[in-house]
Order: C-alpha cells, then sequence, then structure tokens
C-alpha cells in the first residue's frame, strides 16, 4: 500500500507562484513514475505533469514553460512549482503514483492517489 498527502495549496492572484508538495509512504519505488493530475469543477481529471527515475518528466501542452515537478527521492516527495499563474489552472490538484515503470500520461495509469489540494487563482 501507498499513501499520499499533498500540501501547499492556496489563493493567489494570476501571476503569482504555488508549490505544491506530496509525500508518499508505503512501498514505493523511486523508479516508478509519480505525477500531478488536476480537476476544475464539471471537468475530467487531466494530466500535468509526470516524473521517473532520476530526471525523466513529461508535462501537459497547457502548462509547459510554466509549471516544474521536481522529486525529492531521499524524502519520498514529489514537488510541483507553478509560475506564472492563470485563472483556468484553478482546480483540484492530486498527487498520484503508478506502481510500475514506464510513465503514463492518463489516471487510469496510476494506482495510488492523494485527497487532493485546492488551487484557487483569482483574476
Amino acid at each position: 500500500q501507498v499513501q499520499l498527502v499533498e500540501s501547499g495549496g492556496g489563493l493567489v492572484q494570476a501571476g503569482g507562484s504555488l508549490r505544491l508538495s506530496c509525500a508518499a509512504s508505503g512501498r514505493t519505488s523511486s523508479t516508478y513514475p509519480m505525477g500531478w493530475f488536476r480537476q476544475a469543477p464539471g471537468k475530467e481529471r487531466e494530466f500535468v505533469a509526470t516524473s521517473w527515475s532520476s530526471s525523466g518528466t513529461q508535462y501537459a501542452d497547457s502548462v509547459k514553460g510554466r509549471f516544474t515537478i521536481s522529486r525529492d527521492n531521499a524524502k519520498n516527495t514529489v514537488y510541483l512549482q507553478m509560475n506564472s499563474l492563470k485563472p483556468e489552472d484553478t482546480a483540484i490538484y492530486y498527487c498520484a503514483y503508478r506502481g510500475s515503470s514506464g510513465y503514463s500520461t492518463v489516471a487510469r495509469g496510476y494506482d495510488y492517489w492523494g485527497q487532493g489540494t485546492q488551487v484557487t487563482v483569482s483574476s
């Protein structure tokens, strides 16, 4: 079993920054992907970014150049640095862990999920 706990959400003005953290516990591997998804009201959960092994990363086109995913394997923690935030980034952000190798950009590719943290960007 793997437990994921997110933190760092909040309210920020457009153009501002936030950093989300996700601490994992249980049977995890530093080589398996950990990622971020988000879900806005009335919309499906969508991929944001994922990180695997020592340096593998993948981003959604909508956040490239603005968001950065990073991972501290010693702390079993993944981060999402979000800069130049826009109102359309408003959503609940979820951390996810995939219990196998090979990265995925779809929600069904991940086996464990955190409870989510709200990010609200005001215009």
